[in-house]
């Protein structure tokens, strides 16, 4: 039987605004054992911003974070989910557009984020992506 996005995407995202400062969010993944968080203005999701986001497009081109902010470093050409959508097909979608995470919206509102991770650990448990996602954090 086909699983559903809602089966295996991670509930409860980090969500926080476009003018929240890099640092902030960094400290928000650090602290939620996550690698993202979604870029909201009211409850509608505008971006994503992922760990890797912060150091490719945040610290590598400037010396002081301190005036880096979400909306410089998000990731605004969104590819969503939606909670009830089968699940091999937002993986489909995922491969196409080569991202690894996703936001899960319904009614525009995030709802969770949908992984590789996620779907390798109940997919295929026995790959290496799966073990490495199932993995205690090393922070």
């Amino acid at each position: 039987m086909p699983q559903q996005v809602r089966d295996l995407m991670t509930t409860n995202p980090v969500a926080l605004a476009p003018d929240t400062p890099v640092r902030e969010a960094a400290r928000a993944m650090r602290e939620k054992d996550v690698g993202d968080v979604l870029v909201v203005e009211g409850d509608q999701v505008r971006g994503i911003v992922t760990d890797r986001d912060i150091v490719v497009r945040g610290l590598a081109d400037r010396d002081d974070l301190s005036a880096c902010y979400l909306r410089d470093v998000c990731s605004d050409q969104l590819v969503t989910a939606s909670p009830d959508e089968d699940a091999d097909a937002a993986i489909s979608r995922m491969r196409e557009k080569a991202v690894r995470r996703i936001p899960v919206v319904e009614n525009g509102r995030p709802v969770g984020v949908f992984s590789l991770g996620n779907a390798a650990i109940e997919m295929d448990s026995t790959s290496a992506l799966a073990d490495v996602s199932a993995a205690r954090a090393n922070t």
